[in-house]
């Protein structure tokens, strides 16, 4: 095997290096300030005061209200919490059997994994197709709309393709139905013996309004997209920092004000109750820094990567005459690029690549299915065989048009080595 020439990273979308500036503010909490924020001594009250800072920053990024701000491990949980806990909060409180959730066919399995948990639990899922552009389309929400629907789940960016989801688009139809005449009622919790049956009446009941709610995958956003939850009227938005330069292991939830939720981990009930366990400071002061930076960067670095990431589609097409590219370019993250190449193997591409130092993806480095294959670019629609030879380059802030040049030059080399015959 070719030794490694050089580096070049290009895998973006499945992990980020710490962003210098992010390190240094959470250097303190690293080495010096060990306190735990849930200790009366000063320097718990020093950690204490670090996390509440750094929810501030988050809800000043996010346009919303610091208590709306729940720190988690990362975008699994964060997502598992507002599918899982949301539906599972609602179904307690009205002691509801069934319920119904919308999401997309290409969803992270974040969510796509807790939906199939409910399903089990006797939930009815509907998964939404997206077109060949690999974007959903809101009259299809509002089509599987149904009076017991509890939840909607779209991701903002996908993390595979890149394309961006119309997320106002979608709340507006959320918000047109709320508003209608389908909200569906639950009875309200009565005493144990009115449920039982001795209300046989139903006009004798007390009943109470519900309406879905409308979550938003964004773990790949930042940086990328305007996160004002406001404007994208959603009630519920999940961040990691291990995609945007911050660090792994932590994220949040924003979780809109008077939406009811139940934990899915319990313990000492930190987080209000929400999320127990001894919060990860360094992260959580990193996560607010990293959003922060991201925000004032977002405009200045996304034309440079969209400039980028176009030279690169357009000399790919060029060099790879047979290639295509999956999703839509117009609306796409500015650093995502994946291609579809025929008669190769995209894990193998994956390995050629990473021998001469270049480090790629073949689709979510999240998902341990089945090698070479993507549900999303299956749910494309052009089948399986697209799937496997598909390959995402995602650029970040040390990719330059010289690293680009260099895999455009030794792509159809490797290429004629390990095409099917």
């Amino acid at each position: 095997m070719k030794s490694k020439t050089r580096q070049i990273y290009m895998d973006y979308a499945s992990a980020t290096p710490i962003d210098p500036r992010v390190a240094k503010v959470m250097q303190k909490y690293v080495s010096v300030e060990c306190g735990n924020p849930s200790s009366i001594h000063s320097l718990g009250v020093s950690a204490k005061r670090a996390v509440e800072d750094s929810r501030k920053k988050i809800a000043n990024v996010l346009n919303c209200q610091a208590k709306e701000i729940i720190f988690t491990s990362g975008g699994t949980e964060g997502d598992n919490l507002a599918v899982l806990g949301t539906v599972r909060s609602i179904r307690e409180k009205y002691k509801y059997k069934g319920g119904h959730i919308i999401t997309t066919a290409i969803e992270h399995q974040a969510v796509l994994a807790p939906c199939r948990q409910l399903e089990k639990e006797g939930f009815e899922v509907t998964y939404l197709p997206v077109s060949k552009e690999g974007i959903v389309d809101p009259e299809d929400v509002k089509k599987a709309l149904r009076p017991d629907t509890f939840l909607v789940s779209v991701m903002y960016a996908n993390n595979e393709v890149g394309t961006v989801q119309p997320i106002s688009e979608v709340a507006k139809v959320i918000r047109r139905f709320k508003s209608g005449s389908k909200e569906f009622k639950f009875p309200a919790l009565l005493p144990a013996h009115a449920r039982a049956g001795e209300h046989n009446s139903e006009s004798a009941m007390n009943f109470e309004t519900h309406s879905p709610l409308f979550h938003v995958d964004a773990c790949q956003a930042p940086g990328a997209l305007l996160l004002n939850v406001a404007k994208l009227g959603v009630d519920m938005m999940t961040l990691s920092g291990a995609k945007i330069y911050g660090p792994k292991g932590v994220g949040c939830l924003y979780l809109k004000s008077g939406v009811e939720i139940s934990p899915i981990i319990y313990g000492g009930g930190q987080e209000k109750g929400l999320r127990s366990g001894t919060e990860n400071v360094a992260g959580i002061v990193g996560m607010a820094e990293v959003l922060v930076t991201a925000d004032f960067d977002r405009e200045k670095e996304g034309i440079r990567l969209s400039k980028l990431r176009d030279y690169f589609a357009e000399k790919i097409l060029e060099v790879v005459s047979d290639s295509e590219i999956n999703g839509s370019m117009d609306k796409r993250l500015p650093n995502n690029l994946n291609v579809y190449i025929p008669d190769i193997g995209n894990e193998q591409l994956v390995i050629e690549l990473d021998a001469i130092g270049v480090a790629v993806s073949s689709g979510s480095a999240c998902n341990t299915n089945e090698e070479g294959s993507s549900h999303v670019i299956d749910a494309l629609g052009y089948g399986h065989e697209r799937s496997r030879g598909s390959i995402r380059f995602s650029l970040g802030k040390s990719t330059t048009k010289k690293d680009i040049d260099f895999v455009i030059k030794n792509l159809p080399g490797i290429l004629g080595r390990i095409r099917f015959n």
